[in-house]
């Protein structure tokens, strides 16, 4: 079954057809920025590539229990003098989003954000244990 699949589908073929008909990425379609989630004991730490961004348009916004990454790349072409003097545009420009579901166990209040270098780092502090005595149970 693999097998007929393979020989069905052309990638090659489809990209030649779309090669100068299609934009590089399609209005509703950037490319995804990269993550890692990583568990550091007392917290967890979201890491996003997102080189060539300003500080100033990347955002992280905690709803519920959703964290959202939003960075928003703008675009020279919106300058009317730099439009004409375009004679290819590959970059790719517009809002790049990311929601992640936070475990139960995130302090929302501690939630903290830096953007350095291009990664931007969200360290999500888990809530205090609370620990409760030991006890013993009568059995009857």
């Amino acid at each position: 079954m693999l097998r007929n699949w393979l020989t069905v589908m052309d990638p090659f073929e489809e990209m030649q057809k779309n090669f100068f008909d299609a934009p590089f990425f399609a209005d509703d379609s950037l490319a995804a920025f990269g993550t890692d989630i990583t568990d550091e004991g007392d917290s967890y730490q979201l890491t996003a590539d997102l080189p060539g961004f300003q500080k100033e348009d990347v955002s992280v916004k905690v709803n519920d229990n959703v964290v959202t990454i939003q960075a928003e790349r703008h675009n020279d072409i919106e300058d009317s003098e730099k439009k004409d003097k375009y004679l290819r545009q590959e970059r790719s420009y517009g809002l790049y989003k990311r929601s992640f579901t936070m475990s139960s166990d995130v302090d929302r209040t501690k939630i903290s954000a830096k953007y350095d270098n291009g990664i931007l780092t969200v360290t999500l502090p888990k809530k205090a244990e609370n620990e409760l005595p030991a006890a013993d149970v009568v059995v009857e």
